[in-house]
């Protein structure tokens, strides 16, 4: 089984524009994601897709694997798919380009689960879930089935607590997600040609898409989790981590 990573990675971002080349103690933001993502057992090869030329400069100065792709994808999965659609490979990973700590054991173990012939999409979470977190909109819960396939995943805190009692919430298997995905490849070609839904654009959650039209999410519970930079006040987090 042939496994390949991909980096999503664009310059123009409405909250943090010019992200991916910032400097994070003598190496920029997408060199350190590469050189993470480049420890892992199981991938074949790590690709920067971009549509932008300074990105692409930055990988091929560090002698990185970059494309460059089309300016109208919608979604860092769009862009993946155009880079697999070129490729001959089994498995396609999307590797966060804002996760310049990216630990190559949750890629593994992401990737594993795919010696189960029924995955055809699968995630990463962290049984990690604080009652801020509950509240926290910017973190995302999710409820999981007997097959640990995903139920179900929403910025709300879920399941609802309210008519529950302690004894429940102390034995109940709250979780949160981390935001790394992994498909077949014949899924992901699939899954970038489905219509948006108006359940994700209501939760601003594209995975909800995937599960509306039938797609099932196998989700691998990890103990690993690294910070990312989604806003400049998370840069002097992730440099003290440095």
């Amino acid at each position: 089984m042939k496994c390949i990573g991909i980096i999503p990675a664009r310059y123009a971002s409405s909250r943090f524009p010019g992200k991916p080349l910032i400097d994070l103690n003598g190496k920029t933001m997408i060199q350190r994601v590469y050189e993470g993502a480049s420890k892992s057992k199981l991938l074949s090869e790590v690709i920067v897709a971009t549509d932008d030329e300074r990105i692409f400069a930055e990988v091929q100065g560090f002698g990185g694997k970059v494309v460059m792709t089309s300016e109208d994808h919608r979604t860092g999965t769009d862009r993946c798919g155009e880079v697999a659609s070129q490729s001959e490979a089994d498995v396609v990973i999307n590797i966060q380009g804002d996760e310049p700590l990216i630990d190559y054991r949750q890629l593994d173990q992401l990737l594993e689960a795919f010696t189960d012939p029924k995955v055809q999409i699968a995630t990463l979470a962290i049984a990690d879930v604080s009652e801020e977190d509950k509240q926290n909109p910017n973190r995302i819960k999710l409820v999981l089935n007997h097959q640990n396939d995903a139920l179900y995943f929403s910025r709300s805190g879920i399941p609802n607590e309210h008519h529950s009692n302690q004894a429940d919430r102390e034995r109940f298997p709250f979780f949160r997600h981390i935001g790394v995905y992994a498909y077949r490849k014949k899924t992901l070609l699939e899954l970038v040609n489905l219509a948006p839904t108006e359940l994700e654009k209501i939760e601003s959650l594209e995975q909800l898409r995937w599960m509306y039209y039938g797609y099932s999410i196998r989700v691998v519970e990890t103990n690993i989790e690294t910070p990312n930079i989604d806003v400049p006040e998370d840069v002097e987090k992730v440099r003290a981590f440095l």
